[in-house]
């Protein structure tokens, strides 16, 4: 069985494609809101600490009454619970060792408390123990049993009492009054006589305070909340305006509806939207200025055929209509010309059109120039292409000034350099050929000592299809694409074309081709 490909950052953020940037953030925040609400639940661990509390604080009441009325007169027993049921807010009942109800707090000195009947309570009172019973069944409270009015007359009306008639241990049992609030009671075994006191108080205090923490709680997380969405809005406002005001560009853009589409830059914000928005803004600038030379291009191309063409379709009407056989031969001559001048400037054309995209796929490798130079210059040499012009190459030995590029591009933009030079000297003229290395750069010079270039010539020669030849060369012999291209190819190395003036002064041209120096690959 094959192994999965495991899933990348990107496919795994797709899950989330269909959520718009506000959906996300206004989420990723209520998650958080929703780990604190969470809190809510922990406020069990509070209301659980203090009912362990007060059965504690029940048992150690019971035993300690319990004690005293074992020392105490019947009719000392009397005002002792009475007392204490009326100062503690407890109902004291004490059973003989029959079962029988002997006294009562209650109908000693009066009830000193009283269940709250939820009949008559408001409606906030009915919502709190609505939640009370919601808490308990989300957090699976174990169900404590209601309290319910019974025989006082009797102790096996209690299973806390008969228990301890059973076992003489103090127990302790917790009920819900009416209104929820916990009843605690705590039986204790008074003396040896098989007595035991009952005590019972209603903790209502208990069920305040956890309703207290709990309700500000839910005012902490309700604010929270609101500010939460709000900085959160106000978030996703920064975050999507911004880029709905891209995007739209972006369409108008691909539409091309609009030939000047202003892409906001958002000078103002320094953070990664307003680098995307500078970004995008330099590309659709780059996209425009590319669009705008593929259309000149296209309409130099246009122009620059439809002369050849035209003339040779001169030339082949002509020649059906023309007896004289040396007018013919002019005429045949002269398409001959225009197929020759039509081919070449169709494969300089396809040339030009397709060095960045082979640029783009070419690896490239580790150059000398200064060997590359010298190579190139003898293998001229060596064909006799120099014209009975004499070049010479100083400068840089090999091993100090090394490149990285296509080492065939290079080859042809310094061979169509020389070509120039080698058009534009006179027969016997001198061409100097440097290479030096300074400032991380590799400066390759190619000086003649022909006419120059004017100063304001010296960009336009780079234009496609410009051609500035020297007197009494032929016609159309040049496409005028060569330093175009060769500029072109510049460019894609990182480096720089330029045409100036000599370093020594004298007359004639200098083209300089500047690359980055790598010292190591």
């Amino acid at each position: 069985m094959a192994n999965k490909r495991p899933r990348t950052g990107h496919e795994r953020l797709l899950l989330s494609r269909r959520l718009s940037l506000t959906t996300r953030i206004l989420a990723v925040n209520a998650i958080a809101l929703g780990l604190l609400a969470g809190s809510l639940f922990y406020i069990d661990n509070y209301r659980n600490q203090l009912m362990a509390e007060r059965f504690i604080r029940a048992r150690a009441e019971a035993q300690i009454t319990a004690a005293a009325l074992e020392q105490a007169s019947k009719k000392r027993r009397r005002a002792m619970m009475a007392w204490i049921g009326t100062e503690q807010r407890q109902r004291l009942r004490l059973y003989d060792a029959n079962g029988a109800l002997a006294l009562d707090s209650f109908e000693l000195a009066g009830p000193s408390f009283a269940f709250v009947d939820p009949e008559v309570e408001s409606w906030y009172r009915h919502a709190a123990r609505q939640l009370d019973r919601s808490m308990d069944f989300l957090l699976g409270a174990p169900q404590i049993p209601n309290y319910a009015e019974v025989d006082d007359a009797k102790a096996s009306a209690w299973p806390e009492v008969v228990e301890v008639l059973e076992s003489g241990q103090t127990s302790v049992r917790q009920r819900l009054a009416p209104d929820r609030t916990p009843v605690i009671t705590a039986a204790a075994s008074v003396g040896e006589d098989g007595e035991v006191l009952l005590t019972m108080r209603n903790s209502t205090d208990i069920t305040k305070r956890v309703r207290d923490a709990r309700r500000t709680l839910a005012i902490i997380i309700g604010t929270a909340l609101i500010i939460s969405v709000l900085l959160s809005l106000f978030l996703a406002r920064t975050i999507v305006a911004p880029l709905r005001t891209l995007v739209r560009a972006a369409i108008r853009v691909r539409l091309g509806r609009d030939r000047e589409v202003v892409v906001p830059r958002l000078p103002e914000r320094g953070d990664e939207i307003g680098l995307l928005a500078r970004a995008i803004s330099d590309m659709t600038a780059a996209l425009r200025q590319r669009i705008d030379a593929v259309e000149a291009f296209a309409a130099d191309v246009a122009h620059e055929i439809k002369n050849p063409l035209a003339s040779l379709r001169s030339a082949l009407e002509s020649m059906d209509r023309v007896e004289d056989p040396q007018l013919r031969q002019q005429l045949h001559d002269i398409a001959s010309h225009d197929v020759r001048r039509l081919d070449r400037l169709i494969t300089e054309i396809a040339d030009a059109s397709r060095v960045d995209a082979e640029l783009s796929r070419t690896e490239f490798e580790l150059i000398d120039m200064s060997a590359l130079v010298t190579a190139l210059v003898a293998g001229r040499e060596s064909r006799g292409v120099n014209r009975e012009r004499i070049l010479s190459v100083a400068g840089a030995p090999p091993g100090e000034t090394y490149v990285v590029g296509d080492p065939s591009r290079l080859e042809r933009v310094l061979a169509n350099l020389l070509d120039n030079a080698v058009s534009f000297s006179q027969a016997g003229g001198a061409i100097e050929v440097s290479v030096r290395a300074a400032d991380s750069r590799v400066a390759i010079a190619i000086s003649d000592h022909g006419p120059g270039i004017p100063p304001e010539a010296r960009e336009k020669i780079f234009e496609r299809f410009h051609s500035l030849r020297p007197a009494g060369e032929e016609f159309a012999s040049h496409s005028g694409l060569g330093l175009a291209i060769a500029r072109t190819i510049a460019a894609a190395h990182d480096g720089t074309l330029l045409a100036t003036d000599r370093d020594d002064g004298q007359p004639g041209a200098c083209m300089v081709l500047s690359l980055p120096l790598r010292g190591e690959w």
